[in-house]
């Protein structure tokens, strides 16, 4: 048990560091499926160790400046009220609707994956007029971004996922920041909602603490590796090897429900 949880929790962080986000994405599956936790549990723990992963990685990001304070403050206080709102609905959905959501999810998220990269086109102009500033985009697109928040929120408690791979592109594309800045913007987002979605599952579900406490440990851990390893591989390499394993763990998910 001791030995998978470090295996799980290794490849996880590594993950999370070589990619910026997919965490939860590997971890609800390998609590799952190699520590045997039950599903729901499994949910509500792998939010906790993503959230405390994401803070991490996130006040790193910060020290750099690579965090939009503004754009986390107001796309994370709807996220985390969509998640804890999320997470409370998912204590009462049938396993097979969340392990089947959660399948979706990943498939959308290989699918993003294995697209080509395409730069993102934002406006940042009025028509005819002078270029916005930062401050104005974000006023005109605060509806939006707040909308965004709550709906990945609810994805996020629901079947427990970070949303990484959601938040950055609507970052990008709804305030006008740089791909960069979004990544760490996000990573304090994730880290937000993850808590939100996971206090939304302690008491309702069994949580094993200690299995928790190891995987974290271990997932930590490998961030940092993951981060370092990323130096030596191209993006497009990365992105697609992770697109063709998202597709292989969902597929397994959807045959193991239907079996």
């Amino acid at each position: 048990m001791i030995f998978l949880a470090i295996i799980s929790g290794a490849i996880t962080g590594i993950v999370l560091g070589l990619f910026g986000s997919g965490g939860s994405i590997i971890a609800m599956p390998a609590l799952m499926y190699l520590l045997g936790v039950e599903a729901k549990s499994a949910i509500a723990m792998s939010m906790g160790i993503v959230a405390v992963t994401a803070t991490i990685s996130g006040w790193d990001n910060w020290r750099r400046g690579n965090v939009d304070v503004k754009v986390a403050m107001m796309f994370g206080l709807f996220g985390v009220i969509g998640t804890y709102g999320g997470a409370r609905l998912g204590v009462y959905t049938p396993v097979q609707v969340q392990l089947t959501l959660f399948a979706l999810v990943m498939y959308a998220a290989a699918w993003k994956m294995l697209q080509r990269k395409k730069q993102p086109v934002v406006q940042l102009a009025t028509a005819g007029g002078p270029p916005l500033s930062e401050d104005e985009v974000i006023a005109a697109h605060m509806g939006h971004i707040a909308a965004h928040g709550v709906g990945v929120g609810v994805l996020t408690g629901l079947v427990g996922v970070g949303g990484g791979f959601l938040i950055v592109p609507a970052l990008v594309l709804l305030s006008g920041i740089p791909m960069k800045l979004a990544i760490g913007t996000s990573l304090v987002i994730v880290a937000a909602k993850s808590y939100s979605g996971f206090a939304g599952y302690v008491g309702a579900v069994p949580v094993d603490w200690t299995t928790m406490a190891l995987f974290t440990s271990v997932t930590v851990a490998g961030s940092f590796v993951g981060t370092r390893v990323a130096h030596r591989f191209s993006q497009e390499t990365l992105k697609r090897s992770f697109g063709f394993f998202l597709v292989f763990v969902a597929s397994y998910m959807l045959l193991k429900s239907v079996l």
